[in-house]
């Protein structure tokens, strides 16, 4: 991100990154099986026989509890007859008719899909079997004005085990942060186009990753369930709180809407030309071999798509369920809005530093990311990682440089050393293979060594001595013209060498027009 900032410095006001979408579902572990949910039941003294007539009875108690104070409040309950229905606008509609500034807003009641057990008749064994199974059942939906998070919503499960699921809005709650700071700000819609101090605001951001998120969640599951100590006295039962879903927004917020109505076709165009699987990959934190390429292991799917919204166009690039995506969020007269969102809904492809589970003073290791509250901060750092990178990916794009004045002194001869090099040839296919090795994006970071480029160049190994010095010459001549031309620059004490900031931008711009097809060129000339 520092290279798309610095690209763009002058025209960007302030930059906001953390969280803007954040799920989190509550389960209550013991009881979340069969054999726990038997114990349940023997602990209550509950037979088998028994088991729907005490379910049915537990799960009407929960209801009378769970909306009590809405009545009392004299606030809505109101039943939804199709799952498909729009809660959020209800609520909200509920909350400007009826004028709610702060507090519960409403409960809403709707059938969904859930997890949870039946009973049945083994007819061999002669007796009956409890089993966790897929049914339907009553949902009850609390919408608060909450006087942290803001607009938000929790729900729960009606019947065993009660599962709850609690959707919180990072900017929602930002606003909050930024009034009670005396911060003021511009807000439009999910997006601030305007802070008066974007610094103060990045840290009021950076605070929500360190909450005590078990204190806040139990607290939010009481109000779902006032009387969860009572129905589990003689068995005791706690949330685990994972996070389902995570949505990272880094916002850019550019001074002139011209500026970024001209720059935003173009980062279009690049993502969608330039990008391939293994750079999808790379952004979302994925480990790739020394060669680039997808791993052969790898059994997902990366996609790119993009997608016409109300507001314009997004492109958005998906590994196995997790995303990064860009798209122009708003236009205003104080600020113009570009994000680069990261979404993490699938995270058993990524690792964590952490001890073994159950053991917190083990030995720590690189192990896999547990959906658990517990790696959220690890979480923040992959997502932020990933819209940064995918931000500096698009920092080449020029919005007025042509590609002809690029492109001009790469044809003519130049010196280097005393030596004459020859002239750069873009569009021969040698040239082209060669630029399109050193721009890959396993380079970025740590550069590229003759012998990595000898990997691309060759599908097998040397097989003799001779055979190896040879390659690592006609290797070493081509860093040579590249070096000449400006395009990359040697490591100091090593043998790694980096694509300079120019001759990125004239990679960038190369290879953008040869992977276009005529059709996406022609409404650029015309």
């Amino acid at each position: 991100m520092k290279e798309f900032i610095a690209k763009h410095h002058e025209q960007i006001l302030g930059v906001l990154s953390g969280f803007d979408r954040l799920v989190f579902r509550g389960t209550l572990r013991s009881i979340a099986y069969a054999e726990g949910m038997r114990r349940y039941l023997r602990a209550q003294h509950v037979l088998l026989k028994d088991f729907g007539t005490h379910v049915a009875e537990v799960s009407e108690r929960l209801k009378a509890a769970s909306v009590a104070e809405a009545e009392g409040l004299g606030r809505a309950v109101r039943h939804l007859f199709s799952s498909k229905a729009d809660k959020e606008q209800t609520a909200h509609r509920i909350m400007a008719d009826e004028g709610i500034a702060s507090g519960l807003v409403c409960v809403l009641s709707c059938v969904e899909p859930c997890q949870s057990f039946e009973i049945r008749r083994d007819r061999e064994a002669q007796k009956l079997v409890l089993e966790s199974r897929p049914r339907k059942c009553l949902f009850l939906y609390h919408y608060w004005v909450h006087p942290v998070f803001g607009f938000m919503h929790a729900r729960i499960q009606t019947w065993f085990p009660f599962s709850i699921q609690v959707c919180l809005n990072g900017r929602e709650w930002l606003a909050r942060q930024l009034d009670g700071a005396g911060v003021r700000s511009v807000r439009r819609d999910n997006c601030f186009p305007w802070i008066a101090d974007w610094a103060q605001a990045q840290r009021l951001m950076d605070r929500q990753v360190k909450a005590n998120w078990p204190r806040w969640l139990n607290g939010l599951a009481r109000q779902l369930n006032p009387i969860h100590a009572e129905l589990f006295a003689t068995y005791p039962a706690s949330y685990y709180w994972s996070t389902y879903q995570s949505e990272w927004a880094t916002d850019l917020v550019f001074r002139d809407a011209g500026a970024l109505r001209r720059l935003y076709p173009r980062l279009l165009h690049h993502a969608v030309t330039t990008f391939g699987s293994a750079d999808v990959m790379r952004f979302l934190g994925r480990r790739l071999p020394l060669s680039g390429d997808v791993p052969t292991r790898f059994a997902g799917e990366a996609v790119s798509n993009l997608k016409q919204r109300a507001e314009g166009i997004r492109i958005k690039h998906s590994v196995n369920g997790n995303s990064v995506k860009l798209y122009d969020k708003a236009y205003t007269a104080v600020g113009n809005v570009l994000r680069a969102e990261a979404t993490l809904n699938n995270v058993a492809d990524l690792r964590v530093y952490r001890p073994k589970e159950g053991d917190p003073d083990g030995e720590l290791a690189w192990r896999v990311m547990r959906r658990g509250i517990a790696d959220l901060h690890r979480r923040a750092q992959v997502s932020g990682t990933a819209t940064e990178r995918y931000l500096d990916a698009l920092a080449s794009v020029d919005d007025d440089t042509t590609l002809d004045e690029l492109l001009r002194r790469l044809g003519q001869p130049t010196p280097w050393h005393g030596r004459r090099v020859r002239a750069l040839r873009p569009f021969d296919a040698d040239d082209r293979v060669l630029l399109a090795a050193v721009s890959r994006g396993e380079f970025t970071l740590n550069g590229f060594r003759n012998r990595d480029l000898q990997r691309i160049f060759f599908a097998h190994p040397a097989t003799t001595r001779q055979e190896g010095r040879r390659r690592s010459a006609q290797v070493s001549r081509k860093l040579r013209l590249l070096r000449a031309h400006g395009l990359i620059r040697k490591i100091t004490g090593t043998h790694r060498y980096h694509v300079t900031a120019s001759g990125r931008k004239v990679i960038t711009a190369l290879l953008t027009a040869l992977r276009s097809t005529v059709r996406q060129l022609t409404p650029v000339a015309a």
